[in-house]
């Protein structure tokens, strides 16, 4: 056996061998440990746990407010009910978007003005941002949502061409660039 300096003592005593110092310091450890907790252990173990669900995350309640509430299956369709039941605030949300979801589906856009009144009168600041954004170009978001007509293909064309433009960004000149939108289409 080796002899190593003890640093309480200043002496030398034998060396433990590799692992038994720390099972013996284990073992202590438990028992003091299980000793003193053991009734409030028992107790924790033995008592029941009342069974409680885990409330739907943020991100799972949004997902379901815009959705038609005839889409959701009923499990779900159950637990935003109780959400909305237990937040105003959300019940206020869900009612404000799926008014505005049946104004844009069914092309509805007489219905903008008092759907603006509506949302006003609830304190929701990130709807009464949306609001205010609506009321500077209200006679554009009248029309889009009334009118069947769509710009959807020219901003198509447009997004096309621009990333066309980022893909050849310091590459060539404007004729090779011309000849890739040209070709392209």
């Amino acid at each position: 056996m080796t002899t190593s300096p003890t640093w309480t003592t200043g002496g030398t005593r034998a060396a433990p061998t590799p692992g038994s110092c720390g099972k013996r310091l284990c073992r202590s450890v438990t028992r003091a440990a299980t000793s003193a907790s053991a009734p409030y252990l028992h107790k924790k173990r033995t008592s029941p746990r009342p069974v409680v669900a885990r409330p739907p995350s943020p991100r799972t309640v949004a997902g379901w407010i815009p959705r038609r509430p005839e889409t959701l299956p009923e499990p779900e369709q159950l637990l935003l009910k109780t959400v909305r039941t237990h937040c105003p605030e959300i019940d206020a949300l869900t009612r404000h978007v799926r008014a505005f979801a049946v104004m844009l589906t069914e092309r509805q856009g007489e219905r903008l003005p008092d759907w603006l009144v509506a949302v006003r009168q609830d304190d929701l600041p990130s709807l009464h941002t949306l609001a205010a954004g609506i009321d500077r170009d209200r006679d554009a978001v009248i029309a889009g949502l009334t009118l069947p007509w769509s710009s959807g293909a020219v901003e198509g064309h447009v997004n096309r061409i621009k990333m066309i433009k980022r893909q050849m960004y310091g590459r060539a000149g404007f004729k090779l660039l011309r000849k890739r939108v040209l070709l392209a289409s």
